[in-house]
C-alpha cells in the first residue's frame, strides 16, 4: 500500500513532463518570402515554410491585398509537405501588400497569420480618404483568413493540452485519496 503512494507522485510527474513538450508541438510558420517588413521587386509568387507539414486535403487560403486593397493573388495556393506556395498577379504595383494567410496542420489544427511587405517604386499618392479608413487590410480580409498575429496559431490548442493534463492529475489524485480511505489488509 505504500508502495503505491510513493509511486503516484513519481507518475503524475513523469505524466506532466511527458505532456509539456507535446503541447507545443504545433506547426507554426517559420518564414515566408517575401519576408514580414521587406522591400523587394514584384514577386511571382508568395511561399510559406512551415515547421511541419500542412493538411493538404483542406486548401490552404493565402489573400494577398495590395495599397488599392484589391487582391492581388493568381489562382490557388498549393501546400507540398510543409511549403505553401501562392501564385500572385502578373505585376504588382509598387507600394505595401499584406498577406494573411490560413492553413490546416497536419494534425488537424487550423492556424492563421498576418505579415507585410512591400514592393518597391514609386507609390501612388495615397488620398485623405484612403489615411482615413479604418483598417482597410482587416475590411478587405474575407473570412477564410481571419484577422490575427501569427499569436493566434497555437493559443487554442495550447489550452487543450492544458485542460487534458489538469483532469489526469485530477483522476490520479482521486485514485490517491481512495487508495488512502481503504482500511489496510492484515
Amino acid at each position: 500500500m505504500t508502495h503505491a503512494r510513493r509511486l503516484l507522485p513519481a507518475l503524475m510527474a513523469a505524466l506532466l513532463i511527458g505532456l509539456a513538450p507535446t503541447a507545443q508541438a504545433h506547426t507554426s510558420l517559420k518564414e515566408s518570402s517575401p519576408a514580414d517588413g521587406q522591400t523587394v521587386a514584384p514577386p511571382k509568387e508568395v511561399v510559406l515554410t512551415f515547421t511541419d507539414e500542412v493538411n493538404r486535403s483542406i486548401e490552404p487560403r493565402v489573400v494577398v491585398t495590395g495599397p488599392d486593397g484589391a487582391e492581388h493573388q493568381s489562382g490557388g495556393a498549393v501546400a507540398e509537405g510543409a511549403v505553401v506556395t501562392q501564385p500572385l498577379a502578373a505585376e504588382l504595383p509598387p507600394g505595401e501588400y499584406t498577406v494573411g494567410w490560413r492553413v490546416v496542420a497536419r494534425d488537424g489544427h487550423p492556424i492563421s497569420g498576418r505579415f507585410a511587405f512591400t514592393v518597391e517604386g514609386q507609390a501612388a499618392p495615397s488620398t485623405p480618404a484612403d489615411r482615413s479608413a479604418p483598417s482597410q487590410e482587416t475590411a478587405s480580409t474575407p473570412a477564410a483568413v481571419p484577422a490575427g498575429s501569427q499569436d493566434d496559431q497555437n493559443g487554442g490548442a495550447s489550452w487543450w493540452w492544458v485542460i487534458l493534463a489538469v483532469l489526469v492529475i485530477a483522476a490520479l489524485a482521486g485514485g490517491a485519496a481512495a487508495l488512502r480511505r481503504r482500511p489496510a489488509k492484515d
